[in-house]
């Protein structure tokens, strides 16, 4: 294995030092890679000198305790994956290193991450921005690559990057899906066999010409706990929850809408 795994911000700063003019590309994951991640992996890699990839399930994005508890951590696995996909680094910080402070600083936008995800998930986005302005800073990146899937935090990201005047460019990602529609996440690894099933319906659904009020109903038929199907910013935003107490499972998904589609919805 010729990758580096780096723990600490000190570290950073150490092989920083080491690779001149290099052009960074950064790849901001929780762990648990999947195909999704290798695509941008591999888009960095052939488009940057040096790609550096995080592995840190953030806690301050959780807004439930279980969800953090449960959630898949595969450190080894995600080393060699990404090694294997010609990534140069992996950062893979601790608390201590990440949140010095305890927290208590915190970025906070004030009006989009209230609404989809922000509406369902209080303090999410703050985590996630709080977040992803550090690593930023840590990384140092020319280039920071992000997933559709995703597209609410890719935008947040996106705004808070020329809000700031950070240099970074953020570049987005198509959506990467199985087979059968269902969008790639680390959190499918926690699907039960029956939810797995039925998952692909929420693509299929929101892909589909029924109004958003149609496709609620139709996942609350097929035994989605629906927290949202809305239609803005030229896309479809839908976040659905399934399988029982002991193992739900948020499952979030978008995709591009023409905005002569949303006459009559929340455009």
């Amino acid at each position: 294995m010729s990758i580096s795994t780096i723990h600490t911000v000190h570290g950073m700063r150490a092989w920083q030092q080491t690779i001149g003019a290099s052009r960074v590309g950064f790849v901001a994951t929780m762990g648990a890679l999947h195909t999704g991640h290798a695509a941008l992996i591999e888009r960095s890699v052939s488009e940057c000198d040096l790609t550096v990839v995080s592995v840190y399930v953030n806690p301050t994005q959780f807004d439930q305790a279980d969800d953090l508890k449960i959630y898949p951590r595969t450190l080894d696995t995600d080393v060699a994956l990404a090694d294997s996909l010609g990534a140069d680094l992996v950062f893979a910080p601790t608390w201590e290193e990440m949140y010095p402070d305890e927290f208590r600083y915190q970025v906070d936008e004030a009006e989009f991450s209230r609404e989809l995800c922000g509406a369902h998930r209080e303090g999410h986005f703050t985590g996630v921005l709080t977040v992803v302005m550090k690593l930023l800073n840590i990384v140092r990146p020319e280039r920071a690559y992000f997933g559709e899937k995703d597209y609410q935090q890719f935008k947040l990201i996106s705004d808070m990057v020329r809000a700031f005047h950070m240099d970074a460019e953020m570049v987005p990602c198509a959506t990467v899906r199985e087979s059968d529609g269902l969008a790639l996440s680390s959190r499918n690894l926690n699907l039960s066999c029956d939810a797995r099933e039925t998952a692909p319906i929420i693509h299929q659904l929101i892909a589909s010409d029924r109004s958003d009020q149609e496709v609620i109903e139709a996942l609350t038929e097929a035994g989605f706990n629906v927290d949202y199907v809305v239609s803005k910013y030229g896309r479809r935003f839908v976040a659905a929850r399934i399988g029982d107490d002991e193992r739900e499972v948020r499952l979030i998904d978008n995709v591009p809408r023409p905005m002569t589609d949303l006459q009559g919805e929340s455009a």
